[in-house]
């Protein structure tokens, strides 16, 4: 949530201020502007109310979220109502996290291929 960083390091405000006018405490707020958690819509009034700009100046998506599908699920509680049918959950992944991932993708891929070309030199008996 860089523009929201941005504009409140602008303005000078300070985290712990900006957590009161949320009503949350700072580590709380800290997570919400550095995309970890999420901030809802009338949320995002307060701020921009606070910042006094529009919510747009400063609203942004989070990306990088990753979706588990869960079909056919069964969920079952004390009464043993069942349920079943199409669920959804989102995780919001750090950006270092998934290029830490990819970059250990990449090396396997490598250390693969080199390991294909030694079975092959294994095989044709060189």
């Amino acid at each position: 949530m860089e523009k929201l960083r941005s504009l409140r390091k602008q303005r000078g405000y300070t985290q712990e201020y900006m957590s009161k006018i949320l009503a949350t405490d700072v580590s709380n707020y800290c997570r919400k502007e550095s995309g970890d958690v999420k901030i809802f819509e009338d949320e995002w009034e307060k701020l921009a109310k606070a910042l006094d700009v529009p919510v747009e100046d400063i609203k942004e998506e989070r990306t990088n979220g990753v979706v588990q599908n869960n079909d056919n699920l069964t969920f079952n509680d004390s009464s043993t109502f069942q349920q079943t049918g199409n669920t959804n959950q989102y995780y919001n992944i750090p950006d270092y996290m998934l290029e830490n991932h990819k970059e250990y993708v990449d090396m396997l891929k490598d250390k693969i291929q080199a390991l294909e070309k030694e079975l092959e030199k294994f095989k044709s008996g060189k």
